[in-house]
């Protein structure tokens, strides 16, 4: 797999312009009214640079997860240093929209390289891109014009203060739009719920639980075609509970079932539920239930 460590090594390869800045480029059809696109296709890729673009769909569909999109509005595309990127020539873009590119040293030294790592959509996966409504559309471009504006003037010594103030206030913008995103998307929301126990329920079915182990959140999430950070994102968003969460609680039901069986010890029931240490299966019931597996037994052979 090929890795390219400078900005100027990952355009070439893109077969796009050469950068004003050794660490940052800027394409925009916001003034120049056209787009460079890259190469059509690319095998799997890296490189150490954060990526920012909207680009529009003029052919064909996109499915993200299992949920369709009306492709006519603009996607917002966050990567982040060392994703792996690979498309083919399937999809046709519109010559619009922009592209940020960065290396990660450009953000060395300043807040905004602490800030960055914060904002979850650097860690989304490509299908979970954000659909912009044409007045968020439109502010966003508005920004993009600025940080432009900055970028094909001579460089001095303001210029990288003001690109990275004016990058800064693009991802707090981005934050508030994704959060108004989730929000439109209970439906879906509901849907991965539903689906995150429907995987749970099938490998608690296939008895792996007593021979794997407790899955991860990262396993359940590349079976749901989503990635880890989102799946926690979302159902935290509908739910109030994060992805683990939801584990601790689906694995809590199941053993309330076990313990009703008297012929079962304690340490029996937390192997079958794939826990590798009786002691922590017994303190994750507790603070759930706020009492032990041995006095909710007791307490149900009261009833």
């Amino acid at each position: 797999m090929k890795h390219f460590k400078t900005l100027s090594a990952y355009l070439e390869y893109l077969e796009l312009p050469r950068p004003e800045h050794p660490m940052l480029s800027v394409f925009s059809s916001v003034r120049n009214n056209f787009l460079p696109c890259p190469k059509k296709s690319s095998p799997p890729i890296t490189n150490d640079c954060y990526s920012i673009s909207l680009k529009k769909i003029i052919k064909g569909s996109l499915t993200y997860g299992r949920t369709k999109y009306d492709f006519t509005n603009g996607a917002l595309f966050f990567i982040s240093p060392r994703q792996v990127l690979q498309w083919d020539n399937n999809m046709i873009f519109e010559q619009k929209g922009f592209s940020i590119n960065f290396h990660e040293d450009f953000l060395k030294g300043t807040e905004l390289a602490h800030q960055i790592k914060k904002y979850g959509f650097f860690s989304y996966s490509v299908n979970e891109a954000l659909h912009l409504s044409p007045k968020e559309e439109k502010l966003i471009e508005g920004i993009v014009e600025s940080i432009d504006i900055e970028y094909q003037n001579n460089q001095d010594r303001f210029s990288k203060d003001i690109i990275i103030s004016q990058l800064s206030t693009l991802f707090k913008y981005t934050n508030r739009f994704y959060e108004r995103q989730f929000i439109n998307r209970k439906d879906f929301s509901n849907d991965l719920l539903e689906q995150f126990n429907q995987q749970l329920e099938s490998y608690f079915d296939s008895e792996q639980l007593q021979k794997i182990g407790i899955p991860s959140i990262l396993q359940i999430a590349n079976k749901l075609s989503v990635s880890q950070r989102y799946l926690s994102d979302t159902l935290k968003k509908e739910t109030g509970k994060t992805s683990t969460e939801h584990l601790h609680l689906y694995l809590i039901n199941e053993a309330k079932n076990i313990l009703l069986n008297p012929s079962k010890t304690i340490s029996e029931v937390a192997y079958e539920l794939g826990f590798e240490y009786p002691p922590y299966f017994s303190r994750l019931f507790k603070k759930k239930e706020g009492i032990s597996p041995s006095e909710y037994r007791k307490k149900y052979k009261m009833n």
